[in-house]
């Protein structure tokens, strides 16, 4: 069936590309859409493999994005729209997430259909949800995943990664907002204990795409905030100096940017747009040594700055990292 995938589009072909330069050992992807038989994940390793980059394992589950509930949940008077399913989606598993690794997988522990309510502190009254809408809306936009990394000596190195909605795009219930908040906060509670789940041992790394900057744009980056200071996490804040050529090619840091431009990961417009923000975070567990972090954002002019425009707004953002 991948056959019928045939066709190169400009920004599949460029995201293979910058995946095979930077050439991780485990990547996550997001954004990425998901279909029951892993199509589209095959095709996109196809890509990979044509440009010198081999996966022998991966992993895609059903994201909550498009799956459908039957209610209305965004308060338009209608059901059946991509506001009314758990997760903003057109059809079943538009942007989803996926995990590729030269390393083998271990067995994924899947929270996404924790509820939003069961969240301790949770900022869901006031998001403008019906009762029944409260009672079925889960926490996960996309999904909460734990995905063990087995390494050479035996060992696991966990994935917990998410993909957080953005927290704009909603009314002054802050519906969004809110909820970005709290999928942030799911993994500060998951490590204090305070879920009905097995706090996950060490080492680990809180990998993804949080749709939020902790200082500049819109949100509410309190959870995200707590995260990043987390005694038993470790930013290394990978940097780019691609990032901070294009703020300066944008005429300068947005006018009431605060945060440092060479930590941005996502290029979008200023007019009409946020402005350049550091979104996607790679956030290693503190018995990790962090040899490296960047951003991978070419300085303008390079060869590999057209790719990696053209593969998508958001960088790919890595570290190297190894056991003490």
């Amino acid at each position: 069936m991948r056959d019928i995938l045939t066709e190169r589009d400009p920004q599949v072909e460029a995201a293979a590309a910058v995946i095979a330069a930077a050439a991780p050992d485990v990547i996550v992807l997001t954004g990425i859409d998901y279909d029951l038989g892993g199509i589209a994940l095959g095709a996109f390793e196809d890509r990979l493999a044509a440009a010198g980059a081999d996966y022998a394992h991966r992993l895609a589950l059903r994201p909550n994005t498009g799956m459908a509930t039957g209610l209305d949940l965004d308060g338009d008077g209608r059901t059946g729209g991509p506001g009314d399913a758990q997760g903003f989606g057109r059809f079943a598993g538009e942007g989803g997430m996926a995990v590729l690794s030269r390393l083998p997988l271990g067995e994924t522990t899947d929270y996404s259909a924790f509820l939003w309510r069961d969240l301790p502190g949770n900022l869901l009254d006031g998001a403008g949800l019906s009762a029944d809408a409260a009672a079925i809306q889960r926490l996960s936009t996309t999904g909460h995943w734990v995905v063990p990394v087995v390494l050479p000596d035996g060992r696991s190195l966990r994935l917990l990664a998410w993909m957080a909605t953005p927290p704009v795009f909603d009314g002054p219930e802050d519906r969004n907002g809110r909820r970005n908040h709290d999928e942030a906060a799911f993994w500060t509670r998951l490590l204090d204990g305070d879920l009905p789940f097995a706090p996950p041992q060490g080492p680990f790394i809180v990998i993804g795409d949080a749709n939020l900057d902790p200082v500049d744009g819109d949100g509410r980056a309190d959870a995200l905030t707590s995260l990043l200071a987390d005694r038993r996490l470790q930013d290394p804040q990978p940097a780019s100096r691609g990032a901070e050529q294009a703020t300066s090619a944008q005429g300068g840091p947005n006018a009431d940017q605060r945060g440092a431009a060479a930590l941005d990961t996502a290029d979008w417009p200023e007019d009409g747009g946020p402005g350049n923000l550091r979104v996607d975070y790679v956030l290693p567990s503190a018995d990790l040594v962090v040899e490296e972090a960047a951003v991978w954002w070419p300085e303008l002019g390079s060869l590999e700055a057209e790719a990696t425009a053209t593969a998508s707004r958001h960088r790919l953002v890595y570290i190297d990292i190894r056991s003490p």
